[in-house]
């Protein structure tokens, strides 16, 4: 019975032994203050097929940890530690991988130790009052946006409401000091420039177009041209062509008709004219401009 535990004994420290010589761990004091950083080192004495292990610490916190190093076939890797409470700590056994076989390390014993302050030696001050931050461009976005909507209400305001209407009326001023047909070739000028059928607003050019004539015909032989149909248009000027209320071709008023369905086809029907046509209808609203007018009376005329 004696010699059974005489072999369990000294294969256990047959095995201690074999541990610690593989494997061993040290820390460069065993006492700090609170915050204050020191090494753990580990050195294996195996630089092969090794496997470290990842630091489970109570009460202590890894900073860092070095690049591993390898001096006189022994693997060397340290880490930084701290601790931030006061009291006793246990850095516990590691387990290290060589070759596939486990190797632990002694658990190692810290201590941290609160920083003894001096009352007398500090110098007192007042408490201060709460210093605010400086403003940023953050605080004052939401004022800035508001400010530039407001601006763009306003602006848009003033041209809608003043700008814009003053132009008109100086613009209705204008066409007033014309005769009607001054007024109409004006007009027709002002739509060559804007391009609209170059930049295929084929059916915006015909309404202008076609509005054009019929502001001159209001103007003109005082018929609500404005109001009426296409239609009752022509009929109109068919039935004072033939009263002879007015010294116009029925040439013109033909033209004047294929004008209107014309601009009724491209308005409703979408109908896409070539630009060879939209030329000749722009010299046909010219021609029946200049032959739509009201029958001059004589004096002699007027006895009749």
């Amino acid at each position: 019975m004696k010699k059974i535990i005489l072999y369990i004994l000294l294969f256990l420290s047959v095995v201690g032994y074999t541990q610690t010589s593989m494997v061993s761990a040290s820390i460069e004091t065993s006492s700090i203050r609170i915050g204050e950083q020191f090494k753990y080192k580990l050195v294996i004495n195996e630089t092969e097929n090794v496997i470290l292990p990842k630091l489970d610490l109570k009460g202590l916190e890894v900073i860092d940890s070095v690049k591993t190093d390898t001096i006189n076939n022994q693997l060397i890797q340290k880490y930084i530690l701290t601790g931030f409470d006061s009291g006793a700590y246990y850095i516990p056994q590691q387990q290290v991988f060589i070759k596939n076989q486990a190797y632990l390390t002694d658990s190692l014993l810290v201590n941290v130790a609160t920083v003894a302050v001096d009352t007398t030696q500090i110098k007192k001050y007042p408490i201060k009052t709460i210093k605010k931050e400086p403003y940023v461009f953050d605080d004052f976005k939401v004022y800035i946006y508001l400010l530039i909507a407001a601006l763009l209400i306003i602006g848009f305001w003033i041209y809608w409401f003043v700008i814009r209407k003053r132009k008109t009326e100086e613009e209705e001023v204008t066409y007033r000091a014309l005769t009607p047909y001054e007024e109409a070739i004006y007009k027709l000028n002002e739509l060559d420039e804007k391009l609209l059928w170059q930049n295929n607003k084929t059916k915006q050019y015909y309404s202008e177009l076609t509005e054009i004539i019929r502001g001159y015909i209001e103007r003109e032989l005082n018929v609500p041209a404005l109001e009426k149909t296409s239609d009752e248009v022509i009929a109109t000027l068919t039935d004072f062509h033939s009263s002879e209320s007015i010294r116009t071709s029925i040439d013109s008023i033909k033209k004047l008709k294929a004008l209107f369905q014309e601009a009724d086809l491209v308005k409703f029907a979408k109908s896409k004219p070539l630009a060879i046509e939209i030329e000749e209808d722009r010299r046909d609203a010219e021609v029946i401009l200049s032959d739509l007018k009201p029958k001059i009376i004589s004096k002699d005329d007027e006895l009749e």
